[in-house]
């Protein structure tokens, strides 16, 4: 029978198994640490996790963190290292090629179950671990702390002499990582809730001429009507607020509540005079105003309506708290006599879209992505793809889209018919698409 190991041999070997755990266990950490996801982390804190809490304030100190980390792991990596080096000598005696062997055999061991593999699982499970691994490295960090800010002095005086800073300022993640953060997300499992996350986004590069009722569209009350006239747009009217001129548009005299000149008619009668008692004040906004700010002042302010300017104060179209909202969570409310219904392709592949419909409602709706870079109109768009005012029946192409102008008239486009991309043409469908839309040119 093999004699058993002499007790001294057996606790060596017990140690280096020991020595190895904790540098795994150190390695993992400092993965864990670094990996977590901080945000998630601040949650679990403000619930009152004190493992988390502990989390949050070493990850606000990463310079003693990851000291006090590779100050242990060190320690024991080197202590293994002696140790291996002892158990060699008593085992093979001075022999130089053994502890060739030996130190190649402690470093695959450090590799694997020291370094990779902890490093692998710390990454993998960094937030569920990350509370837990708080707890023992506030302790070293108490227990080590001057070793610590000694060791941080040495390293302090090499970032000035690269003129480093010593730390660096924190940064808020960016709108496209918050947006990759939602779409990544597995929380959201509506496709729904994630839309309208996506859209809030979206309000920061959006101006309320993105969203605005252009000037052409404007359900206008005009004083210079005469009072039958005035009653009936009044009584069918589908607003509930009024831009209220006197024969010229670009003048606005103020903006009618509808309710409120109820009130007044119940007690004065109808009249212009009563319409103009019942006024207030337009609010006019820059075109190029950001549409979360223009939503924060409808909000502050208890304002529902705003009148769209041009810089040389022309007005350009109108926007309401309504139009924001829609931009967020999608078309809402009913939709207003005249307009189109909502855009959906039809079973040949094809829809007829009015000339003055957004450019960024057409991509939404049909899933296109036509440039919404310049003009916001279909109109606009078709003008400066052809630099001219084209006739009926003229075919184009904008990206992968094909469109057809069906119908022009008072030098506009008034609809247009919009391929599908993906739906079936021929090569002779294509050919004569390029015909058109070079003759339209």
């Amino acid at each position: 029978m093999d004699a058993p190991l002499p007790a001294d041999l057996f606790w060596q070997w017990f140690g280096l198994a020991l020595l190895l755990l904790s540098s795994g266990l150190s390695s993992m950490s400092e993965t864990v640490m670094m990996a977590t996801n901080r945000y998630r982390l601040k949650a679990r804190a403000e619930h009152g996790e004190r493992g988390a809490r502990l989390a949050v304030t070493l990850i606000a100190h990463p310079e003693q963190m990851l000291s006090v980390i590779l100050l242990v792991n060190n320690a024991i990596n080197v202590g293994a290292a002696t140790l291996a080096s002892v158990i060699t000598i008593e085992l093979f005696g001075q022999n130089e090629a053994m502890l060739a062997v030996g130190s190649f055999s402690l470093t695959f061991l450090i590799l694997v179950f020291s370094e990779i593999t902890p490093k692998v699982i710390g990454a993998r499970y960094a937030d569920l671990l990350a509370p837990y691994v708080a707890y023992p490295l506030t302790v070293l960090l108490r227990l080590l702390g001057p070793v610590v800010n000694f060791v941080n002095l040495f390293v302090r005086a090499l970032l000035w002499l690269l003129r480093l800073p010593h730390r660096a300022a924190p940064q808020d993640p960016s709108l496209e990582e918050l947006r990759s953060l939602v779409l990544e997300s597995r929380v959201l499992r509506s496709q729904k809730h994630r839309d309208v996350l996506l859209k809030l986004f979206d309000l920061e590069r959006i101006t309320v001429a993105d969203v605005m009722i252009p000037r052409q569209a404007i359900e206008f009350l005009d004083l210079t009507d005469d009072e039958e006239t005035l009653r009936a747009q009044l009584a069918t009217a589908y607003h509930t607020r009024l831009p209220v001129i006197e024969g010229n548009p670009d003048e606005v005299l103020g903006i009618l509540h509808v309710r409120q000149l109820l009130a007044e008619t119940l007690t004065a009668g109808f009249s212009r005079e009563s319409i103009r008692r019942s006024l207030s004040p337009p609010y006019f906004v820059p075109e190029d105003t950001n549409a979360m700010t223009q939503l924060q002042f409808f909000q502050e302010h208890h304002q529902r309506l705003a009148l769209v300017v041009d810089e040389y104060g022309e007005l350009q179209g109108l926007v309401t708290l309504d139009d924001i909202i829609e931009e967020m969570v999608g078309k809402f409310t009913t939709s207003r006599p005249g307009s189109d219904a909502l855009l959906q392709w039809q079973e040949d592949g094809t829809v007829i879209v009015d000339g003055a419909t957004p450019v960024r409602d057409i991509n939404q709706m049909l899933g296109l992505n036509l440039p919404t870079a310049g003009p916001r109109t279909l109109n606009g768009l078709i003008l400066e793809y052809l630099q001219e005012i084209p006739e009926s029946e003229v075919s184009l192409r904008i990206g992968d889209v094909r469109l057809e102008v069906l119908q022009c008239h008072d030098r506009r486009i008034r609809s247009v018919r919009i391929y599908a991309p993906s739906s079936g043409r021929t090569d002779a469908d294509e050919r004569d698409a390029t015909e058109s839309s070079e003759e339209g040119r």
